[in-house]
């Protein structure tokens, strides 16, 4: 069944149910905990209870702690990480907070730095004791049925739940005689993912030995479990109402598929499905057809777009700005100094840059970019004061913009403007992929180039963090520009850079220009090897060889 196939939910008193009779046999179910396994309800008293067993822990370590104190900041801390998860909600892949975290940063912030540290310490039992004490859970209608039913023909049932501890929900579960009814439990404090992450589904499906389009997701949140099933593309994205389902903190776009009063509308569905006797086959559609991916321009800057010369004038002006942010009471550094220490830093910035291509290449480790900050704290800036490298940290990602434009002094490739101008008027999206120190140094140039206007956008690795060849930077750019990679150039001038993470994602054509950093003695090899595709003199001749590949595929 496409989604296309599928037909509309209706709404009755109880509950809302699917108009087809049946859906397609999932090859796994993947159920929330709370609002679908059971229904918690808030204990008037579990707070107030909460706080006498955490000033009893610290009575055992000699902690005399007030009662009223820690029960305030308790509720100060629930309400604060009750903001915390629906701004998480908001993200596309966020991050579950650590025990120690909940504990030492919302539950117990405001006391005093011993009782602190003990309950941040003794955290993941903390928080069992939270679980357990603020609120009850019943298992709700119709689940000891659908897991029989589910067992019965040989279908896995996992666990997909935001929990601040797993621990507590594992011992819910056995309290309930439950623990050994699932396949897998995936808890997000434990695989460090939270919903709507859709790598916490697609993690829990491969557990079950099947992919997400082969799955019913069950949950009981639009937020969280609505959009992270579509994130995912599970075959169906299902809700049990509870409290939460039709109160989202903020407007969501995403709809589930049915919404059911209780577990029991969920077992009646499988049932239907198997009695329909659908074989699991996916449900889920593309984001897009193919043929909506169109052809684009991926370009480097420097050595592509423009050539640089060492501007010593420039460079000396910055060392005297930059010696007068950092004057003070201490001495120095002065003009001559400051140069000094930015040849010290672009040392250890050749390091760390050599270490992290072998992690790279040996590991498969992303390939990491240098911080503005540790290159101008601790490159540069190890040997001075410790309010010079405070002035530093503050100041460090304005010091690296200025210090990208006086390094050098660039002049615009020959071709570079007809290029981009004849991508603007077939509506061929550009998009810059640059290794560099600094992002909004590169948008200066090309503004200063009067180019700007042509390009869509730019992919920098100093603000996403990686560098080529590593493909992250390239699988961004072909995101924005909506792009074909088997209809996509890149123009670079380094092929173990460029050519490399243009390769790694796909794109088909892959063009080194000349001239730029790389002698062609090696561009000539990665020809030879097929890791570039073509070579070029100038930016410019890219136009007439598009044209002439583009006919002689339609020959």
């Amino acid at each position: 069944m496409s989604p296309r196939d599928r037909s509309v939910a209706v709404v009755t008193d109880s509950q809302t149910i699917p108009t087809t009779p049946s859906w397609n046999v999932p090859e796994a179910l993947l159920l929330d905990f709370g609002g679908v396994i059971f229904q918690t309800r808030k204990d008037p008293a579990g707070k107030r209870r909460l706080a006498r067993a955490l000033v009893a822990r610290l009575a055992r370590a000699g902690i005399v702690a007030d009662l009223d104190r820690v029960h305030s900041s308790i509720e100060a801390g629930l309400t604060a990480l009750k903001h915390w998860k629906h701004a998480q909600s908001r993200r596309r892949l966020p991050r579950e907070l650590q025990p120690r975290e909940i504990v030492g940063d919302f539950l117990v912030a405001d006391l005093d730095d011993a009782s602190r540290a003990l309950l941040t310490a003794e955290a993941s039992d903390v928080l069992l004791e939270v679980t357990t004490t603020l609120s009850t859970h019943e298992v709700r209608p119709g689940i000891r049925e659908l897991l029989d039913l589910a067992d019965a023909h040989g279908i896995p049932v996992g666990i997909v739940s935001n929990a601040h501890s797993g621990r507590s929900h594992r011992a819910v579960l056995a309290e309930h005689v439950l623990a050994d009814r699932f396949a897998v439990q995936c808890y997000s404090d434990e695989v460090g993912l939270r919903k709507p992450h859709p790598g916490i589904i697609e993690l829990a499906a491969e557990a079950c030995g099947t992919t997400p389009d082969r799955c019913w997701y069950v949950g009981d949140t639009q937020d969280r479990d609505v959009v992270a099933g579509r994130r995912a593309g599970v075959a169906a994205v299902i809700l049990t109402r509870s409290a939460h389902t039709d109160a989202p903190p903020f407007a969501v776009d995403a709809t589930a598929d049915a919404v059911y009063a209780t577990p029991e509308g969920l077992a009646g569905a499988l049932r239907n499905a198997l009695a329909a006797g659908n074989a699991a086959a996916p449900m889920r559609g593309l984001t897009h057809d193919d043929d909506t991916l169109g052809r684009a321009l991926l370009i480097d800057h420097g050595g592509v777009i423009s050539l640089s010369v060492d501007d010593h004038e420039r460079v000396d002006a910055f060392a005297a700005w930059l010696s007068r942010l950092l004057a003070g009471p201490e001495a120095g550094p002065d003009p001559a100094e400051v140069t000094t220490l930015i040849a010290r830093a672009r040392l250890a910035h050749g390091a760390f840059k050599r270490e992290a291509t072998r992690r790279f290449l040996d590991d498969a480790a992303p390939l990491a970019e240098a911080d503005p900050v540790v290159f101008w704290r601790d490159w540069f800036g190890g040997s001075l004061s410790a309010r010079q490298r405070a002035v530093l940290t503050a100041e460090a990602h304005d010091v690296m913009a200025r210090y990208g434009r006086a390094k050098s002094r660039r002049s615009l490739r020959a071709g570079v403007r007809e290029l981009l101008e004849t991508c603007r008027a077939e509506r061929v999206p550009v998009v810059v992929v640059s290794n560099t120190v600094s992002g909004r140094a590169v948008r200066a140039e090309c503004a200063a180039h009067g180019i700007d206007h042509l390009i869509a956008a730019s992919v920098c690795s100093d603000e996403a963090g990686v560098r080529k060849p590593d493909a992250s930077l390239v699988r961004e750019a072909l995101v924005i520009a909506r792009a074909d990679p088997a209809r996509t150039w890149f123009l670079g001038d380094k092929p173990q850079n460029d050519a490399v993470a243009a390769r790694a994602v796909g794109i088909a054509h892959r063009v080194i220009v000349r001239g730029g950093s790389t002698a062609d003695a090696d561009v000539d090899a990665a020809l030879t090897t097929g890791l570039a595709t073509h070579a070029v003199d100038e930016p410019g001749d890219l136009v007439s060889l598009i044209s002439a590949v583009s006919a002689a595929a339609s020959a």
